[in-house]
This record gives C-alpha cells, structure tokens and sequence, in this order.
C-alpha cells in the first residue's frame, strides 16, 4: 500500500475511534417538547446531558436555542445529550422558577449537576462543545494559570507519563474544541493541560511566540527520571486543529529511532504514512554506537518533521556508493530513495527543513559522478600534483583491509590504553580526503607490522567521536599519536607514506637514546643487531659514548634523544673511563699495526707519512705534559727521535663506517715552519692528514666539535659521502 492511502487509512481509522470510543445515548438529539419532570425521571447514572430551561414563549431566547440545536449532533458523538425544557407556568422550581436561571444552561452527569454555564458563554457550537468538555473532562485537563503550576504537574508526571500542554488565547474558540476533543480520546494516556496565561507561554518558549495564536507541546516528562531533570518539549508545528493534534501525537508516539534490517523501499513507519519523509542513517558494524546516538540526535531535531530509521549495511545488500551516509525516502509516491553524502548532522536538518537542499546535493554529486565517468574514459590525463587526492580519487570505492586496527571508541578508548603495551592511535575524520589517504598507509602498515610483538595499532573516526577527540585536544587531522600506559608519549610529525609510518612505530618501541651496559651490547648496536627487536629493520643509528667528565655533554645528548625518538635510532655507553681501543676488537687492531705489543695506555704516537709511515712514540718514562710533548715535537723536527716502527702498505678496512676514524678527519696538511733566528713553538696537529699527533685518550669535546665542522648541524650530502666511502678503502701510505 502506498504511504498516500496509507495516510488516509491513519486519518479514518482515528476518526472511526473516536466514533466507536463514544458511548450511545438513547437520545434522538434535541428534544423540544420535555417537561422538567419527564428530564429528571428519564436522568440516568453515568449518562451526561445539557439542558436549557425556558418558558413556552420565549423569544429572546431563539439565537441560543439555534446555536445549542447544532452543537446537539456534535455533543451526541461524544454521548451527551441535550435538552430543551418547557417550563410551565406555575412551575416555581430551582429551574424553572428564577428569572436568572432561565438564562442559563446546566450539565448533568446523571441527577448530579456539573457546571452552569450563562448562555452568553456558549455563543456558537465550537464554544457549547469546548466547555461541555472541558466542564466533563475536569480530572483529563487541569488548568494553570503560573509557572509553578505547571512544574508542579511535570514533576508529577516524571518518570510516569507524558504531557500534552496547550494555550490558547480565549476559552470557547475552535483551538480549544480542538485541544477537548484530543482530550476525550487521548485523556487517560497523556496528561492534558489548559492555559490562556500569556505569560505562561513565554515563560515555557525559548523564543518569543505569537501569543495571538494557539500553541501544542507535546512534554516527554516519560523520559526524565531524574527530579532535576527538565521534561523536553516538541511543538505542534501546523495549526491547532483535531486531525493536526492526533497526527502531532501519533508522532510522538513512534520510536525515536527506528531499526531497520530491510531495503529501505520496503521500509513503511507511521511517519511515511502521516505524510513525512524518513531519514536512514547507513550504518555499519564497528560504528554501530556511534551511528546509534548520532540517529537519536537527528531524531530529536527533526521530532514532528520527520522520521529517522537506522538501516546496518552488513545486514542489507545496497547497490549504492559505501561513501553515501544518508538515505532519504519521502511519502510521495513514485519518487525514489535518494542516497546522499552529507558531512554533519546541520546538513541532515537543513535537508529534511529546506526541501530545495535535496535538489541542489542530487546536482552536486551527479556533477562528481560525471567528473568521474570522464576521468575513467580519459586515460591520457594528466596525472594530479596532489598525490593525496589522486589517491583518494582511486581508491574511494575499495574496502581497506583494516583487521588488524583496534576501533576505538568512548567506551574502551581509555581502557585500551591502560595496558602496558604501547598503542598507536590514528585520529582521523572520515570525510576529509587527507585522513582517508593517510587511513589507506594505516592500513599497509597494519599489515607490515602483522605478528611483530609489542606493537599494537588502533584509530578513533573524530566524526563519529568528536568529543573523545577534543578531549584528547586533537585540533587537526589526521594525528598519529604513541600511547604508553594510557599517557601521551609522542606525536608523529614526518610523512604519511608506509614505509615512514612503519620506521615511526617501531622506532618508538625502544628507548632513545637505548642505554648501552656492556661493551658487546656497543658492537652489537654498531653491527645493527642491538637491540633485537629493530635488526631486520634499517635505521639511522647514532653511537654517544660518555665519561664521568662529560655530564653536561650526555644531558643534552639524551635530551636530543627524547626530541628525535621515533626517527633515529640513538645508543650511549657510559663508563667511568673513556671508551679505550684496547677495550675492543678494532682498538686491538689498530695497536698491533702500531706496536708489536699492546702497549699501556694512554700512549701519545706521531705518524710521519711522508717518510713511509713511521711511527714515532712519545717516551713512554715521561709524564705527558705540554712541556714535555713540546719538547718532543722540537726532537721529532730535529730528527733525534728514532721511529719505533713503521706501517705497512696493505689496505686497511674498518669493520664498519662508524670506526673508519681517519676519514672522519681532514685532509690539510699542517706546517711546521723552523725559520732562523726565531724559537720553533711547534703545536700539536689538528688532524691526521699530514704528520699526524695521536692519543688513546678522548680530546676536548669542545675543539672536537669545532675541528669537525659541527656534523650534527648540517646533513646535506650526507648519503652521497656515506657512498663514495664505502666505495674504496685509504691504503695507509695515501693518509
């Protein structure tokens, strides 16, 4: 059945209540000819009736005897009947034998009388049906006329039931007929309350309403359980009228959200059949909840406007785009379900509220889908500058394999990382083109990582959890952050690619710099195999080795460490002495070239490569002082110094680029000028590129740094000058 006859079976099936709800009077409608006793013995128990007491002439009274003869058929639907009685002449009764009793009319419910009314107040048949009611409906509909009044029977009703609260400007109008004839058939289920306080409605509006005109509000006092908690209102939009009433509370009747596990063309709800459209939020099974609170949100705002369904795409087979999230079915028959893409909540809204949106959005991607359709038939095209977008372009309409990615959501953000375990999280929003590249790299690199121990990743969608991001004081997207015990302990900041992203994570798993105990844990961090976890992996590696005398030095080095954790790979060793070459395979080495016998350090050598490499040793019995090294300079120039030995020609090779010491130093030769007449003061040399000065022991960090040219400043060329020195190994007579 389509919703158009579906809305008018509503609308008949509510009028047939009304009709079937209503007791029968054995009443044939107005009766003109009743004697007052004939209408009190024909009185009975539970029976309402509205009599009007007269004489046999009376034409003052014809106008208000027109007016009750046409309000008799419609007070009979609501089984009362009324009453015209004679009153004979000699009749002194109570009703028949005052003069102001003849100008009124009286409501009976069985022999009781209810109420009285002048019949100036029932001056036509909206105003004879509105107060009979409202006099018969007197425990259905309470009257307030402050505020106070009005909390009172909320709070009351809290928890319980909910409320209907009308105002209208003046008693006896067709709004109030209106809100009684509601009243009558939806009394013992809502709460019915009547104002004509200006005030009042002012006092429950947040804008400033036409106090001129009638107002509805249907109060969900149901729903607050909590005394302090106010009952949420939703207003009758459309004039205040009986069907318009019964449709505002049939509404209010539906459930908030409904879930949907079917086609959406095959989806009908009460909103459908009362000429609504309904909104479908397309969810899917790891943003159920979020999805969830985000339908009941929109429900709220579109209360009364439209309906909302949640419609699960694993359960439903849609031949749709995945990047659509709204759905959008209206009652008119024969239109199709449009499937939108909208980015907020504020467009949903707008969508329902301003039907020109739907248009303008159905242009819009018909627009993108054309674009598309012209990318794909043109394969000779540019290719776009924008890698990111190119990628996004591509690849929008494929799955991403993201299995591995723990979802995280409000509810297990912090309880996931309060493990000991560090955890990735990606922040991202799923509209924006730069996080669903970067989600793309995300993904890669779950899989890469697959199996590796101690690394576990996750991602939060920012639009379905704004609040968790704010939280967390997420301002841009996408953010990769590196938890340790639920606390923040990095931001990623390089590039998005795969192979960054995967280096990032698994650098961060160790400490940086990595504290160095022994002196095999150095020669295994040099070869690449310390610590374990990165020896399958190639990473920058930096070696700091420190003394006693070196505090200040290995402060700022592990301060370095904590700026550059997570993109080098930074180890310190840390003695009481410094780090001696007879300590090491490589120090053993280099002695032996030297010396026959590993002497006892430290010990000072002078290297004269111009005359075949001898190598010359500073007396071993003297102290070494800047005298006595001056003195033996002035010998060695002299040539009263015998060489202990001499190099030999063969390649000599360092194990690894981080011993080949000789490279690291210039290659100037110094001069050691002997002129006459002045007094040689010869000074130690600055590097082994000519007659070279030596010592087992560390220099002074400070000319070190200087000497070098400040490598840790500049690393241009680096990887170029890295390559052309593992290309060839210096032969000792070239130094």
């Amino acid at each position: 059945m389509s919703a158009q006859k579906d809305r008018w079976v509503s609308l008949l099936v509510f009028l047939l209540f009304c009709a079937s709800s209503i007791p029968r009077s054995g009443s044939l409608g107005l009766q003109q000819e009743l004697s007052p006793q004939h209408y009190f013995s024909g009185l009975e128990a539970g029976k309402a009736s509205l009599a009007f007491f007269t004489p046999s002439v009376s034409p003052g009274a014809q106008p208000f005897l027109e007016q009750i003869e046409s309000s008799a058929e419609a007070l009979q639907d609501y089984g009362i009947s009324v009453v015209k009685v004679n009153c004979p002449k000699e009749d002194a009764s109570r009703y028949c034998g005052k003069e102001n009793a003849l100008r009124k009319a009286f409501l009976f419910r069985g022999n009781r009388l209810i109420r009285e009314f002048p019949t100036d107040a029932l001056f036509d048949v909206n105003s004879v049906v509105a107060n009979v009611l409202f006099a018969l409906l007197f425990n259905e509909v309470k009257y307030v006329e402050t505020l106070a009044d009005l909390e009172n029977v909320e709070n009351v009703l809290k928890g319980k039931s909910n409320m209907v609260f009308a105002y209208v400007p003046a008693t006896g109008t067709a709004e109030h007929r209106a809100v009684m004839e509601a009243a009558f058939v939806y009394g013992t289920i809502h709460q019915f309350v009547l104002t004509t306080e200006a005030v009042l409605l002012k006092a429950t509006s947040h804008d400033d309403p036409d106090v001129s005109s009638a107002w509805l509000l249907f109060c969900h006092c149901q729903l607050a359980t909590d005394p302090a908690q106010p009952c949420r209102r939703t207003a009758l939009g459309q004039p205040l009228t009986l069907l318009n009433i019964h449709r505002h509370l049939k509404l209010m009747g539906a459930p908030l959200v409904t879930e949907v596990a079917e086609d959406p063309e095959k989806v009908s709800t009460v909103h459908l059949q009362l000429g609504l459209p309904l909104v479908f939020i397309l969810s899917q099974k790891e943003t159920y909840e979020a999805d969830r609170r985000t339908a009941e949100f929109v429900a709220w705002q579109l209360l009364g406007k439209a309906g909302v369904a949640l419609l699960s795409r694993d359960l439903v087979d849609l031949n749709v785009l995945h990047r659509s999230n709204i759905a959008l079915k209206t009652p008119d028959e024969g239109m199709p379900i449009q499937y939108l893409v909208l980015e907020d909540t504020d467009e949903v809204i707008t969508l329902v509220e301003d039907k020109s949106k739907v248009k303008q959005i159905q242009e819009d991607e018909e627009e993108e889908e054309e674009e598309d359709e012209d990318e794909k038939e043109n394969n000779n095209q540019d290719i776009q500058d924008d890698q990111v977008v190119e990628a996004v372009s591509r690849d929008k309409k494929r799955e991403l394999p993201l299995e591995q990615v723990l979802v995280l959501t409000e509810e297990n953000f912090h309880s996931s990382l309060s493990e000991a375990a560090p955890t990735v999280v990606l922040f991202y929003a799923s509209w924006e083109a730069v996080s669903l590249a970067v989600l793309r790299s995300y993904s890669e690199v779950a899989a890469h990582l697959k199996g590796t121990p101690g690394v576990l990743l996750s991602r939060v969608n920012c639009w379905d959890w704004p609040g968790l991001c704010s939280q967390e004081n997420v301002t841009q997207f996408p953010t990769i952050r590196i938890y340790k015990e639920g606390h923040q302990s990095r931001t990623y900041n390089g590039m998005w690619g795969t192979e960054e992203l995967s280096s990032f994570i698994l650098l961060s798993q160790v400490s940086c710099p990595l504290k160095l105990a022994t002196m095999d844990e150095a020669e295994g961090y040099l070869r690449g195999e310390f610590p374990p976890e990165l020896s399958s992996h190639h990473h920058t590696s930096l070696l700091g080795v420190f003394s006693t005398a070196t505090s200040e030095a290995r402060a700022a080095f592990e301060e370095a460490g904590n700026i550059l954790s997570g993109h080098v790979r930074m180890g310190m060793y840390f003695e009481d002495d410094a780090l001696a070459l007879k300590k090491t395979p490589v120090g053993h080495g280099i002695l032996r070239k030297y010396f026959s016998t590993t002497p006892s350090l430290p010990v000072l050598l002078w290297v004269n490569l111009h005359a075949g490499g001898q190598v010359f040793k500073f007396p071993p019995e003297q102290s070494i002082t800047e005298m006595n090294i001056l003195s033996w300079l002035e010998k060695l120039q002299a040539g009263l110094e015998i060489p202990s030995s001499a190099l030999s020609e063969e390649d000599w090779k360092p194990p690894l680029p981080a011993y080949d010491f000789l490279q690291m130093m210039e290659p100037s030769v110094p001069e050691l000028s002997a002129r006459s007449g002045d007094t040689a003061v010869p000074h130690p040399p600055k590097s082994p590129g000519g007659d070279t000065a030596a010592t087992g022991e560390e220099p002074p960090q400070e000319s070190t740094a200087e000497e070098v040219g400040s490598p840790g400043r500049d690393l241009r060329g680096t990887a170029s000058r890295l390559a052309a020195r593992d290309k060839q190994g210096k032969r000792h007579s070239e130094l």
